[in-house]
């Protein structure tokens, strides 16, 4: 695991795929370093990049007040199918059902319904697909997997919205940069796959 930042407060660090964010990559952190680990944010298991975990309640508890307030920043970089607009700003509303683990774009506001924003810029093409840098305004679950998929530009290697290319396993999803304020002072740290680096 790739540690880009040791605080006394916090650590940023580099998730791996398959990693659960929420509950395994604080015990593997915590093995690491030693004391308490407490979750922020998180990352879909099959999807990789740069988090910030607290390393005490205090920091835990200014790092969420920023995920709620909207001042941590997260970037993204995927690669989807077809030929995307140069640069866009999409809102939804999403529903999310429960039981399938899985989310839709509806056309109206109701209960368990949440809009969903976020900005793309395209940064490469190749014959019909496209390597996207995307910053999420909202985070909502599956946001830009789902957000993509609808615009009939599903996310390569993810099969639950609407990949069929069974050569890819995991949808091509990375959290390349993340920036938040702490104590007064702004951090911004950045890590790209290979397959994600212009």
């Amino acid at each position: 695991m790739d540690i880009l930042s040791l605080q006394d407060a916090f650590v940023v660090c580099v998730k791996p795929v398959g990693v659960d964010s929420e509950h395994d990559m604080p015990k593997v952190l915590s093995g690491a370093l030693g004391g308490a680990i407490w979750p922020v944010h998180r990352l879909d298991k099959n999807v990789g990049g740069v988090m910030v975990y607290a390393r005490t309640k205090a920091a835990a508890a200014l790092l969420s007040t920023a995920v709620q307030n909207g001042s941590m920043m997260k970037e993204y970089v995927a690669v989807v199918h077809g030929i995307v607009p140069e640069e866009g700003t999409w809102t939804d509303y999403l529903w999310k059902d429960s039981s399938k683990n899985k989310v839709f774009v509806v056309k109206r506001l109701r209960k368990g319904v949440k809009e969903a924003t976020l900005s793309f810029r395209r940064l490469a093409s190749y014959e019909d697909t496209s390597l996207v840098a995307v910053r999420l305004h909202t985070g909502r679950s599956h946001q830009i997997r789902v957000q993509f998929a609808s615009r009939k530009h599903p996310l390569i290697g993810d099969t639950k919205y609407g990949e069929r290319d069974l050569l890819v396993k995991t949808p091509r999803l990375y959290a390349c940069k993340l920036s938040f304020p702490f104590a007064g002072e702004t951090y911004t740290f950045e890590s790209y796959p290979e397959w994600g680096n212009v």
